[in-house]
């Protein structure tokens, strides 16, 4: 066992892990940071995705050890200050872009990271950028709908 430290959700922290602890892991058992979903341990379903330096990653696909040092933000860092939604939280909520909430924490995520690189996209783009995330509920039009609306675009009522 080694400490792994790192910054999560803008704080310092430190957990011990093994050499092959993967990244999902350690947030959920070492850290106790249970908001990053692990949904098939093979990178296929996006449920773990969080932010790495800014990059959206899978977290099932990383070692801890590998992002020592990093800052990493998971779902639990994407609320506001005073702990309410933040805005993309907040539109998969006004426009029903979660159902049972499995993929939610990966699909918040990675609609955060579409967003930073293009903060005006196509419906066609949306589309494109979650393509790595699976939802077993939804049939996607309501998460494309949230992610829209998080983007500031006026999207059709429900």
């Amino acid at each position: 066992m080694t400490k792994v430290s790192m910054t999560v959700n803008g704080k310092a922290v430190s957990a011990e892990a093994e050499g092959r602890t993967l990244l999902s892991a350690y947030l959920r058992e070492g850290l106790g940071l249970t908001g990053t979903h692990v949904g098939c341990d093979t990178s296929q379903c996006g449920a773990c995705v969080v932010h790495v330096d800014g990059k959206a990653v899978k977290s099932c696909t990383v070692f801890a050890m590998d992002v020592a040092g990093a800052s990493v933000t998971t779902i639990e860092g994407m609320a506001n200050p005073d702990g309410s939604l933040g805005v993309i939280q907040q539109a998969f909520q006004d426009h029903h872009g979660l159902q049972c909430g499995f993929c939610t924490p990966g699909m918040v995520m990675s609609s955060a990271a579409l967003l930073a690189a293009n903060p005006h996209p196509t419906e066609a783009e949306v589309r494109h950028g979650l393509e790595g995330n699976i939802c077993r509920c939804t049939g996607y039009h309501n998460i494309v709908k949230a992610v829209l609306a998080a983007s500031g675009q006026t999207v059709a009522a429900e």
